[in-house]
């Protein structure tokens, strides 16, 4: 009996030692549109790529970078629902991390929570993984910037610089040849540019990519404005 015997269960393993619903999961991330992330000693950039498959949608209401705290922002690749709801839980718990604590939760404490939530959903009856893989980038306790990966199985990396979605390898492989220790948040964004135009498909502008910057302490999502005046220093 091979592995396809196992694979409309979740929470039994198959013989091969995999929950291959989990693989699944991490199929649709792959094949989500590519976002990246640069962590710098000044601060913290993450980019993905929303182009639509219609040009009739309104690209304006398409978000897909979200501020959770006033220092924390997710970006995701794979399945926009479940990512809503990760998103919705995470607001939720640092809401009530700041009601009791009077102060905003650190970044490493918002990911052990979410790749908790990411966990249960591994373990069980009824319910499937979320299809969805969350690079976090935000302020920790000590405030040094940080960014994470958080997967599917509830397993979560800290990162200098990752990708993930679609073209993840080529992007890592970029990013590895770009990234420096002493690089600047300035040049981080400039580099996440460039990663991102690498496996993009057709025209890149301001409007069909997301970034999200962590600066001076603060999370912010940058307008189409200003990612066009980076997009312009990058030509």
């Amino acid at each position: 009996m091979g592995d396809s015997a196992y694979s409309f269960s979740l929470t039994t393993f198959s013989r091969t030692g995999k929950l291959l619903q989990i693989e699944y999961a991490l199929n649709a991330v792959a094949n989500g549109r590519t976002s990246l992330g640069i962590c710098t000693e000044d601060g913290v950039v993450i980019a993905t790529d929303k182009k639509l498959a219609s040009p009739l949608v309104d690209i304006d209401k398409v978000s897909k970078v979200e501020m959770i705290t006033d220092s924390t922002g997710f970006v995701f690749s794979g399945v926009g629902p479940d990512y809503r709801v990760l998103v919705r839980k995470a607001r939720k718990s640092s809401q009530a991390y700041k009601r009791h604590y009077g102060e905003t939760q650190p970044v490493s404490q918002l990911v052990k929570q979410t790749a908790s939530v990411m966990q249960e959903y591994t373990q069980s009856g009824g319910v499937r993984p979320f299809g969805v893989s969350l690079l976090v980038a935000g302020v920790d306790g000590d405030g040094k910037t940080r960014l994470y990966q958080v997967d599917p199985s509830g397993a979560y990396f800290g990162w200098k610089a990752t990708a993930i979605g679609k073209n993840y390898i080529n992007a890592k492989n970029f990013l590895e040849k770009r990234y420096q220790d002493d690089m600047e948040l300035e040049d981080a964004i400039h580099t996440a540019l460039l990663t991102l135009r690498e496996g993009f498909e057709g025209e890149m502008n301001s409007h069909n990519i997301e970034v999200g910057v962590v600066r001076n302490g603060k999370f912010e999502v940058l307008t189409p404005a200003q990612i066009q005046d980076y997009l312009d220093e990058a030509n």
